[in-house]
């Protein structure tokens, strides 16, 4: 009979530490979460639902006003942005309520309180209420998750200076913002905000916003973000901010070295994010570490073979999908099965959920070419598909990678509406090793936004149809 508590205890009960635990479940695995906060860390809490969710009512309130083409008068005087705020925590919430029902169905045991590494099998645990307890497991999962990066001078105050929890958190509408930072979550703030009606300066130190994106694909967005009055200055970085009696004055400075100024009521720093690994024990039994990210070998163990570790503290994309497909392949180990030694980063969707949306996964043109690879790009402009037309989205285009001599799929971007949706075909393409010509021969019904799809893949193969 085992002498631990547990089979396997994992810490923090995000995206990656939940779903672990369920798949451990299922496994037979008698499993634990420890979790300082709400079950569903931080995409769930304080991240992707309520982002999402404000994105949701953002559109929605978009397409309100776009009633006018029908002779339809909205009036707007009675907005009130804390509904908007509020519906944005229901969201949340229900869904963390969920995560907690989804672990007491598979009888997972949830701990309170802040985890503390003691061995490769043991943690202990202090509750809010100043209890103190020791859990142990014959294997541990560190799942934390990660926290807003900040940068000196531009310190968090959650009033003034903002991070991407701060600006959720807000309960009016700010009349002004500033965003240092024009990567997913920095558009994604710029493209709501504006939409309900505030002023938004986006400012980025690279030379496109989405700098991580396909440039055509950055360029769909920048285009969109000019029409709607989005001002942006990219190869541009800040150099102090001041509190102002309005908010806050911003000084940056452009490639050139001239300096100015921007003004908002707000500034929202989302320059990225950093591992929540200090404080919990890493350094007491020997996890090695690496600029705060966890280094973790196949099948995510760490240096302590009982010791594995998931999501935002291991140097992998920092996105809530990847987190869970790392949590269940680790448990799968700890569970004996034969798993795949790790996740292909070339079969990971990126989502970006601005308007238009922008979505990818794999090789870009550049680096597919870097790679050694005789590659296309093979493009579909969005106004050819007759959907886009019905709907009023023509603003975008699908654009596909190949290897000239193979035909095999190396990567895709999709600009345009529902982007995020339509990638996943071309993911699957790639995934299950089709051609080029086996996703254009394939019939998609119409009129869908799919078509898009199916004809960039037609013009890799021999010519689409309708451009």
């Amino acid at each position: 009979m085992s002498t631990y508590d547990y089979d396997v205890a994992i810490l923090g009960a995000g995206p990656g530490g939940y779903v672990a635990a369920i798949r451990a479940a299922q496994l037979g695995l008698k499993a634990a979460v420890i979790e300082k906060d709400k079950p569903g860390g931080v995409c769930l809490n304080i991240g992707c639902i309520p982002s999402k969710a404000i994105i949701h009512q953002a559109e929605i309130f978009t397409h309100a006003l776009a009633a006018a083409d029908l002779g339809l008068t909205v009036d707007t005087a009675g907005f009130d942005y804390g509904k908007v705020f509020n519906k944005s925590r229901a969201a949340a919430d229900r869904l963390s309520k969920g995560v907690s029902f989804l672990l007491d169905k598979n009888k997972v045991d949830i701990i309170y309180g802040t985890g503390v590494l003691n061995s490769g099998t043991s943690i202990s645990v202090s509750g809010s209420d100043g209890s103190e307890k020791t859990v142990t497991a014959a294997n541990i999962i560190v799942a934390t998750g990660s926290s807003p990066r900040p940068i000196p001078g531009f310190e968090f105050d959650e009033e003034t200076i903002l991070s991407s929890t701060g600006i959720l958190m807000q309960k009016t509408l700010p009349a002004s913002v500033v965003i240092l930072g024009a990567g997913a979550i920095g558009c994604e703030f710029a493209h709501a905000l504006n939409a309900f009606g505030s002023k938004i300066t986006l400012v980025e130190m690279m030379d496109n916003i989405l700098p991580n994106e396909d440039p055509a694909a950055s360029a769909v967005l920048s285009s969109s973000f000019k029409k709607r009055k989005i001002a942006i200055h990219t190869s541009t970085k800040a150099l102090k901010a001041e509190k102002t009696a309005a908010g806050v004055t911003v000084h940056l400075q452009d490639a050139k070295g001239k300096t100015f100024t921007a003004e908002g009521e707000k500034l929202l720093v989302v320059v990225g994010r950093v591992p929540n690994t200090a404080g919990i024990g890493l350094e007491n039994i020997g996890v090695e570490t690496d600029r705060g990210f966890i280094k973790t070998g196949d099948y995510y163990q760490t240096s302590v073979p009982s010791v594995y570790a998931v999501g935002d503290v291991i140097p992998s994309p920092l996105l809530a999908h990847v987190a869970s497909a790392e949590g269940e392949l680790a448990v799968e180990h700890i569970a004996g099965h034969d798993t795949p030694v790790k996740i292909d980063p070339l079969l990971i969707p990126g989502a970006v959920y601005t308007e238009p949306q922008i979505a990818s996964f794999g090789y870009t043109y550049e680096k597919a070419v870097a790679n050694g690879h005789e590659a296309v790009r093979a493009v579909f402009p969005y106004r050819g598909a007759g959907k886009a037309a019905a709907i009023g989205h023509t603003d975008g285009q699908v654009s596909l990678i190949y290897d000239k001599k193979t035909r095999e799929v190396l990567g895709a971007s999709i600009a345009g509406a529902q982007a995020t949706e339509l990638i996943h075909e071309l993911l699957l393409a790639r995934a299950g090793e089709l051609l080029t010509e086996d996703v254009a021969r394939m019939i998609h019904a119409h009129p869908t936004l799919s078509e898009t799809v199916m004809e960039a893949a037609k013009e890799a193969a021999d010519g689409a149809i309708h451009i």
